[in-house]
């Protein structure tokens, strides 16, 4: 209940009990694997952000196929516009951030003993106060646990709609559209079924 990310209102919250059987190793395993995941998602969550809001580089993406940095769209639309070589970049930048950092075995705990969670040889949150890096510390872990849940729901928005905002009006195909004129579908939620009841599309059940 020490450990951060340890916060109100839920304090220590482990629903699927993966640290019941009290292995410190396999803890700060997960740990280390959160934060890799939080800041990557910090990260990707910021890549569809930052273009919307203050547009695009300037200039040649490549300069051999004539193709700008304007004519990149935004979101998973770009994965097929981005030349090869392109990818083999990002993938090789990725490949040197991951094997630069402690080197550990797959399955295995023991090798997390000498370990930092988030530590990779350089820090960004520092504070001589130890409540205040304390403090920055939570706030790291809870805007990665953040990003994490918003960079999936951007992913499934973009999916749908083309769009990772998720404008609805670009969502043609959804068989909720059916019942969009049935009485009850009111501003400003519409039809709403979170819990996807009428998903199927079929008039009996919804008359049902």
């Amino acid at each position: 209940e020490n450990e951060l990310g340890v916060q109100e209102p839920v304090g220590f919250w482990d629903p699927v009990a993966f640290t019941a059987d009290g292995d410190l190793l396999a803890f700060k395993r997960r740990r280390c694997v959160e934060l890799k995941h939080g800041r990557i998602s910090m990260l990707a969550c910021m890549g569809y952000i930052t273009p919307e809001v203050v547009g695009k580089f300037p200039g040649y993406l490549s300069p051999s196929m004539d193709l700008r940095f304007a004519d990149i769209p935004n979101g998973l639309a770009a994965v097929s516009k981005v030349p090869a070589l392109g990818w083999v970049q990002m993938v090789a930048y990725a490949a040197y951030c991951e094997l630069s950092g402690p080197r550990t075995r797959a399955a295995n705990t023991s090798d997390y003993a000498d370990i930092t969670p988030g530590d990779y040889g350089f820090k960004v949150l520092t504070s001589d106060d130890p409540a205040e890096l304390t403090k920055k510390l939570n706030a790291e872990i809870a805007n990665s646990r953040l990003a994490m849940v918003a960079i999936l729901g951007m992913f499934f928005q973009d999916g749908l709609t083309g769009s990772a905002w998720g404008d609805w009006a670009l969502y043609t195909a959804s068989p909720l559209r059916a019942y969009e004129s049935e009485p009850g579908v009111q501003a400003p939620v519409g039809f709403w079924d979170p819990l996807g009841l009428s998903a199927s599309g079929n008039e009996f059940d919804y008359k049902r």
